[in-house]
């Protein structure tokens, strides 16, 4: 996918640009090709992306380790905000308050925007936190109420201490 130069959206048609997506994506390790589609708009002071795609992925369960494959889809969309180049790196204090207004991305109105960068980072935010393979996970075995309050053999000296104890403060 190619960059877009961002004053060449407000002479396209509609001042929008369609990217159709049917590729692999660069460090996303991925099964199949991302299909789908990014649509941007120059709004004038923003940029507005809509996209919808998916893939298949191949993740680690959490829980037994093996392999498996998930269907991964999003259907998203930001806006991104077209600023002058903000304050150089060198002449920041080591720290500073950042209103909240500042907690949103910005790109120079003279840049490009970088739909696979873009698309990219949509895709890994989509991931699962909790890579469980299924509900019938090997590693998950399921613990009955008995088994939460059998005391391990190697503490059968300390529980008895405790009985003890308990024993002798009656």
């Amino acid at each position: 996918m190619e960059a877009i130069y961002i004053p060449h959206l407000l002479k396209a048609p509609k001042r929008q640009a369609e990217i159709i997506v049917n590729d692999h994506i660069a460090r996303l390790n991925t099964l199949t090709p991302v299909k789908g589609t990014i649509n941007v708009r120059h709004g004038g002071n923003f940029l507005e992306i809509i996209s919808q795609a998916e893939t298949i992925i191949t993740l680690a369960c959490d829980r037994c380790l093996q392999n498996y494959n998930h269907r991964l889809r999003i259907n998203t969309s930001e806006l991104i905000w077209l600023a002058s180049e903000v304050e150089k790196v060198e002449d920041l204090p080591t720290e500073r308050e950042v209103p909240m207004e500042d907690l949103s991305e910005t790109l120079p109105p003279n840049g490009h925007f970088e739909p696979e960068t873009w698309l990219f980072e949509q895709l890994s935010l989509a991931l699962p936190l909790r890579q469980v393979c299924g509900e019938n996970c090997p590693g998950a075995a399921k613990t009955s109420q008995s088994d939460q309050f059998q005391v391990d053999s190697r503490w059968s000296s300390l529980a008895a201490l405790k009985e003890q104890l308990n024993g002798s403060q009656d």
